[in-house]
């Protein structure tokens, strides 16, 4: 089966893009093969980005504005994949995550609701091919937190190591603990958001390019030290998950004052926020008894971030993903493309833990997703054998690699 996995994070940098054909393993049924034939980014369309930046929180929006991004969504996803598809075949299925735009967690750290939006039916006219969307409300119905979808991934990649935590540091950073005695799974807090918000409102860049002004900069302790005790999302356990909603443009703000925040310099405040960072992360690491931190997103191509996360992990060794055979860069849509396999397969998108709950705090794994249109589920007629579980996926050379 030939799946096309489409996903776009909090940043909003590209649309990340993977083909890959999945096939069981013959003589190993419940092996999974993934043979990734490509794996890249396709641009936003400016306006549409731009659009979309000038309505996250907090910034009010009405159900106008959402309509009408609803289907500039659906009309960029529908556009990328159908570049991708002409330059490289068409695809049996595929599984669009589309934008979130919100992401309700109540004040007890439950979830009330998420919404990703990206017209499923534009995408499914483009390239004339079924369509997974809507991934993550499934398992809120089922009293989960919608989030982080990566560890069925990490699961079957590495979950038959040494105790590995797996982390992705997007606009949000999170982390899956596999290969221990249970799984554990959530975010940890801010990756890139804090650091691009400040950018942005100071500079109008987008980010700050390889930590260059972040480095001219010096950690203010007293301002750090008031970013970590002020916000109880830290004193969470897992499962737990946050989005852009809650570390918005003006969370340092609210935390800090407009006194505190008005005496920081911008490398100086950028300098904070990386620390911040990789603090959170390092504190939600280190307790869970990994042996190594496996790490991908673009929030580990900051450089300065980087080294600070490596130093508050040590010894614990943090190696890129890249480094053991998995593309860093093609990690999520690979992750979505396999979400919508498993959705067709009728095989849940959520891991189960020992009590029969799922790794999000659902009251069980469940399969995730909607089809547009419904009747056309490729693997509707699959044999029995092909639609079992999968317990491990092996990733195969491909063109995308």
């Amino acid at each position: 089966m030939r799946v096309l996995g489409m996903m776009s994070g909090t940043s909003l940098d590209a649309i990340d893009v993977a083909l890959v054909e999945f096939t069981r393993d013959r003589t190993d049924p419940a092996v999974l093969e993934a043979r990734p034939l490509h794996l890249g980014e396709e641009p936003w369309p400016a306006r549409t980005r731009d659009a979309l930046r000038a309505v996250l929180p907090p910034a009010p929006a009405d159900v106008a504005t959402w309509n009408r991004l609803h289907a500039a969504v659906g009309d960029a996803f529908a556009a990328a994949a159908a570049r991708v598809l002409g330059a490289h075949g068409g695809a049996d299925l595929v599984a669009a995550h589309g934008q979130t735009v919100h992401h309700d967690v109540r004040e007890d750290g439950t979830v009330a609701a998420t919404l990703q939006i990206g017209d499923a039916s534009r995408i499914a006219a483009a390239t004339e091919a079924p369509v997974v969307h809507d991934l993550r409300a499934a398992d809120v119905a089922g009293g989960g937190q919608g989030a982080p979808l990566a560890p069925l991934l990490d699961q079957l990649l590495l979950g038959h190591e040494q105790p590995t935590a797996v982390l992705n540091i997007g606009g949000i950073a999170n982390l899956t603990l596999v290969g221990g005695p249970e799984i554990v799974a959530g975010d940890t807090g801010p990756g890139n958001a804090l650091l691009d918000a400040a950018v942005h409102a100071a500079t109008g860049e987008a980010a700050d390019h390889d930590a260059a002004l972040a480095r001219q900069g010096s950690v203010d302790e007293a301002a750090l030290a008031a970013l970590l005790t002020r916000e109880p999302f830290y004193a969470r356990p897992f499962p737990r998950s946050t989005g852009r909603e809650h570390f918005d443009a003006e969370h340092v703000r609210r935390l800090l004052g407009e006194e505190a925040l008005a005496a920081l310099t911008l490398p100086d405040l950028l300098a904070t926020l990386v620390e911040l960072t990789a603090v959170t992360i390092a504190r939600a690491v280190v307790p869970l008894g990994a042996r190594r931190v496996v790490a991908s997103g673009g929030g580990i191509r900051n450089p300065l971030l980087r080294e600070r996360l490596a130093a508050h992990l040590a010894p614990l060794p943090l190696l890129d993903a890249d480094a053991l055979g998995i593309p860093a860069d093609g990690k999520e849509a690979l992750l979505i493309a396999l979400l919508g396999h498993h959705a067709v397969h009728g095989l849940p998108g959520t891991l189960a833990l020992p009590g029969g709950t799922a790794h999000t705090g659902a009251r069980a794994p469940v399969v995730l997703g909607s089809l547009t249109p419904p009747h056309a589920a490729p693997a509707a007629g699959a044999a029995a054998e092909a639609r079992g579980p999968v317990t491990r996926l092996r990733l195969v050379p491909g063109e995308g690699r």
